[in-house]
């Protein structure tokens, strides 16, 4: 039966129109599923991590060949479901009136401009959030590059849990299909043909992170590091806090020594107390990444275009508005796990101001208050009246997870924060304009707070 789901999901790939490499990869995810692999990373292969470099101890000189020949690679491919959006989460005003991709776009030109360099900008787009994105992008003619402003990402069925066939939704078709994880960046990069059009026209180095990471911007101080240290691959860490349980952490591959990365789907059951430890798994992954583009390029020749990651089984239903509906199985890797596939891979400990994602609408509070502050050239800046990691944050998700009714419950803008370490709603509760949260904050609806006020202690 899984034999017949096989070739029913290539067949539909194939119609489809997708590349040999999004079907290689594809096959060989579905081989592991056939063959069992739950997709889990066990405690007992795993060992934590001590000694990771940091950012802070690095000389601070660049590399202006270095930067000459750098690209700035944004994964650009969310539609921010999870804050019950349908367009592309980069076009939500972050802060100060400006979209994630206007940072973005005006980050790059700043940059260019300092250094005087190419730094083209890529979008790394999913097939609905690339024409709004470019269109966005068409504000900034100065953006324009040697190389193409983006390439898409790759898709594959969704695939049954009771008989690992393609589902069937006629309802809704697009429900059949989903992205295959970040992960896809690289086999999707050569199949696009960006891969060869960066190393034809002099590039050696991308700068790799998520469209919702304001922080995360290029620094010529890390850049000539990873130059220097002739590193093929290595990813930007933080040391965990409570607000990264549930976010991948780095180990030590017990069997080969090799760091590998480990996401929420890979703990297996029983081991959540020790995912969540962050204390133990010190240093979480801020999915921003640095590429020597040759060394890819030699690794995707080896595997026929692929890049052999770690399996994520993520279990779903078909229509998430039907919970009555068919279980189905997406066919996932993480693209920081290439952390495992590249020989000499390093990995480094950077401040938290170059990692601020919004995965959701408690994240969005924190970036538009006064924690942050955009600088003119529109980095994310810490406001230097903060002290300590960024506050615990978290609003009621029935009335604050969709992005339309936390704006509703915020009219005049998000509370002051930048005194604050914990912030709890629970109800219906709406938030006049001038409001000081005190260090730990937390309240039930349904009420409204007045101007001005001061909250908790």
């Amino acid at each position: 039966m899984s034999a017949d789901g096989l070739r029913e999901a290539v067949e539909m790939m194939r119609r489809d129109g997708q590349p040999a490499e999004a079907i290689r990869s594809f096959e060989r995810a579905y081989g592991e599923l056939r063959a069992g692999s739950a997709g889990t990373l066990p405690d007992a292969e795993l060992a934590p991590v001590r000694g990771v470099p940091g950012a802070a101890d690095l000389d601070p000189a660049s590399d202006p060949a270095a930067l000459d020949r750098a690209v700035v690679v944004k994964l650009n491919g969310g539609l921010g479901t999870t804050m019950g959006m349908t367009g592309p989460k980069s076009l939500v005003e972050a802060r100060d009136g400006l979209t994630f991709l206007d940072a973005i776009a005006r980050q790059t030109l700043a940059l260019r401009e300092r250094h005087r360099v190419r730094l083209p900008l890529v979008l790394m787009n999913s097939f609905r959030t690339r024409e709004p994105s470019l269109g966005a992008l068409a504000r900034y003619p100065a953006l324009g590059a040697d190389v193409p402003p983006d390439f898409v990402q790759h898709r594959e069925p969704r695939i049954r849990a009771d008989d690992l066939r393609p589902v069937e939704w006629p309802a809704d078709p697009e429900l059949e299909w989903c992205p295959p994880g970040h992960g896809d960046l690289y086999p999707a990069l050569r199949s696009s043909g960006m891969l060869a059009a960066l190393l034809d026209r002099g590039y050696e180095y991308a700068f790799v992170s998520n469209a919702d990471n304001l922080g995360a911007v290029l620094d010529p101080s890390l850049l000539g590091w990873f130059a220097a240290e002739r590193a093929s691959f290595a990813m930007e860490v933080v040391i965990g806090t409570e607000a990264d349980r549930k976010g991948g952490h780095i180990a030590r591959r017990r069997a080969d020594g090799r760091l590998v990365l480990r996401e929420t789907a890979q703990a297996p059951p029983g081991e959540e107390a020790s995912f969540r430890d962050y204390e133990r798994w010190r240093y979480y992954n801020t999915n921003n990444l640095w590429i020597h583009l040759p060394a890819l390029a030699e690794l995707l020749d080896a595997g026929g275009g692929t890049v052999p990651l770690p399996l994520i089984v993520n279990r779903k239903h078909v229509d998430p508005a039907d919970p009555a509906g068919p279980e189905v199985v997406q066919l996932e890797s993480a693209m920081g796990a290439a952390i495992g596939a590249f020989d000499g891979a390093r990995a480094i400990c950077v401040p938290r101001t170059r990692f601020a994602p919004v995965k959701t609408t408690d994240d969005l509070l924190v970036l538009r208050s006064d924690v942050y502050r955009l600088a003119d050239d529109a980095r994310v800046e810490r406001n230097p009246a903060r002290e300590g990691p960024d506050p615990f944050v978290e609003l009621d998700r029935k009335l604050f997870g969709h992005l339309s009714d936390f704006d509703v419950r915020f009219p005049a803008g998000p509370p002051s924060l930048v005194a604050c370490e914990r912030f709890v709603v629970r109800g219906d509760v709406t938030f006049g304009a001038g409001v000081v949260a005190g260090r730990v904050v937390e309240l039930d609806g349904p009420q409204r707070i007045p101007d001005g006020a001061r909250l908790g202690r």
